[in-house]
């Protein structure tokens, strides 16, 4: 099995493309291996200097701490990787291992999810991350960023230029938008 590795805008994040599916419930960030009985983001988890492990639907991105260099974790985790799918898994997480919370939608919160789905989550997709709806209120828009995006350099100008400008241009009450 061959896993390739991209950058992403964040320079403590790599992601991880095993080119199989990796999480069949969506998008789920893990930063406590205590906090999951899976096996691969447990051992991720368990090396010294990572403390993020974000799963995407065919992706695994892994966040570091600044001071560790990626030639001395990417072998680790790509092993690791590879080692998960060997043993005949078909995916990381499956539909019976993860159950997404509900949010109340009324009509502009299943408009500001439909926006969010189709047009801002693909494009974080591609450098690793992820952004959660969290609630809106009075025409702000509360959004969690996730894998790749929490703690990036440019996130703040990507929630302000992308997410805000196409939030505000397909919804007139959202006017402003923050990460939490």
């Amino acid at each position: 099995m061959f896993i390739q590795t991209e950058t992403t805008p964040n320079p403590n994040t790599l992601k991880f493309l095993p080119g199989k599916i990796v999480s069949e419930v969506g998008p789920v960030e893990f930063i406590n291996k205590d906090k999951t009985n899976n096996e691969l983001v447990r051992n991720i988890l368990s090396i010294t200097g990572v403390n993020m492990v974000f799963l995407g639907n065919d992706f695994i991105t892994v966040k570091k701490n600044e001071e560790l260099i990626w030639d001395d974790l990417k072998h680790i985790i790509i092993s690791l990787i590879n080692d998960y799918y060997l043993e005949g898994k078909k995916s990381v997480l499956n539909k019976t291992e993860q159950v997404e919370e509900d949010i109340p939608q009324d009509e502009v919160v299943k408009k500001i999810n439909e926006i969010l789905d189709t047009k801002i989550r693909p494009a974080v997709a591609r450098d690793g991350g992820d952004i959660k709806f969290k609630s809106f209120k009075d025409g702000l828009v509360k959004v969690e960023l996730k894998g790749s995006c929490s703690g990036c350099p440019s996130s703040v100008m990507t929630l302000k230029q992308g997410v805000q400008n196409l939030l505000c241009h397909y919804i007139p009450e959202v006017k402003n938008v923050e990460a939490l």
